[in-house]
């Protein structure tokens, strides 16, 4: 079959990447082609994929007509510019199976659940290929008949970025995945991250909408624009305050979709960035004292964590096949466990 890898919608909202959409497939319809539904029209332009799968795409946002994402049922008209995008791009190396050690929080013959530490980068691209997490994979399932790391159709159901840490799902059959996928698509998956921001929000529970997209004056950041406006993607982050400690604030985040970046452009609209979020504005002293003192204890907090602190605490979902609904929650990393408690120390005692 085909390259058609479904992972382009139910992505996570993390992936600390250039944010691209990738051409895997593209025609140009004909000047004499009468109208069609742009699945029928594909299962006979795409060798060896078939309708359903194509279908899936269209579902996932994948499939476009010149700049524009359609839908299965859109009717193709002549000189249509047809395409498919993922937001990776198509395979040109072979995964190689890489001995790196993995914590298996589950596991069954469908699938398997990973705690993925944080510097950990998910999958091979962008100067990354080896020592990823589907590296691991590979060594990790080598003994598996069914399991092929070079098979778009199995692995990845959603994705977390780099210097984050926590829960992902990965599939072991194309079934699996399938079924995964459109979870996450539907979503009827349950996610909850951990935080630490700076500042307080108010009020100290509630939720946040606004589109994300690719921001305009640096690519390697997102921006927040107007909810289900016309730039973007919809997204929607609920928020609760867990504990206030001093000039941060440990925070609960539960998704309602799975944008890239969504928690970390989110707050930062709010105005309460991801502590030590190089790239969102979260590395410099957003509140607090000018004392060299409270300098150095920020600085200090930073070489605990130097990373943004967040952290994919729960994971929920549907099992594919069984249809048992099945919840799993991962233990905070002692980076963040230890930095909580400095700031705890600080908020309680004032002890720097």
């Amino acid at each position: 079959m085909q390259d058609l890898d479904l992972d382009n919608s139910p992505l996570s909202d993390e992936e600390d990447e250039v944010i691209e959409l990738y051409e895997h497939f593209s025609v140009k319809v004909d000047k004499g082609q009468a109208p069609l539904r742009i699945d029928k029209y594909l299962v006979h332009r795409m060798p060896n994929v078939s309708r359903h799968r194509i279908q899936q795409a269209a579902d996932a946002g994948a499939i476009f007509v010149f700049d524009r994402p359609v839908k299965s049922n859109y009717k193709v008209k002549p000189l249509d510019e047809v395409s498919l995008r993922l937001e990776r791009p198509p395979y040109e190396f072979e995964i190689i199976p890489e001995n790196i050690p993995l914590e298996i929080v589950y596991e069954d013959s469908e699938l398997l659940v990973v705690n993925k530490p944080a510097g950990l980068v998910v999958h091979p691209g962008h100067g990354n290929y080896t020592g990823t997490l589907l590296n691991a994979l590979a060594y990790y399932l080598k003994d598996d008949p069914n399991y092929d790391p070079n098979d778009p159709r199995v692995g990845l159901v959603h994705r977390i970025d780099k210097d984050t840490s926590g829960l992902l799902v990965v599939a072991k059959t194309a079934e699996a995945k399938t079924h995964l996928s459109r979870q996450f698509f539907d979503k009827t998956t349950t996610r909850s991250y951990r935080a630490l921001v700076w500042g307080r929000p108010e009020p100290k529970e509630g939720t946040i909408k606004g589109n994300i997209a690719r921001d305009t004056k640096d690519r390697m950041q997102m921006a927040v624009y107007p909810y289900e406006g016309e730039i973007g993607k919809s997204a929607v982050t609920h928020y609760k305050t867990l504990e206030t400690l001093g000039y941060v604030t440990w925070i609960e985040c539960r998704l309602e979709t799975g944008r890239t970046h969504q928690i970390r452009a989110h707050m930062k609209h709010l105005g309460h960035p991801l502590f030590a979020d190089e790239r969102y504005g979260g590395e410099k002293i957003l509140r607090g004292q000018s004392t060299a003192n409270y300098k150095k204890f920020v600085s200090n907090c930073m070489a605990i964590c130097p990373r943004q602190v967040l952290h994919a605490a729960t994971l929920g979902f549907g099992h594919p096949v069984t249809g048992e609904q099945m919840e799993f929650s991962a233990p905070l990393p002692d980076d963040i466990s230890m930095l909580l408690e400095k700031w705890r120390r600080y908020a309680n005692e004032g002890i720097e």
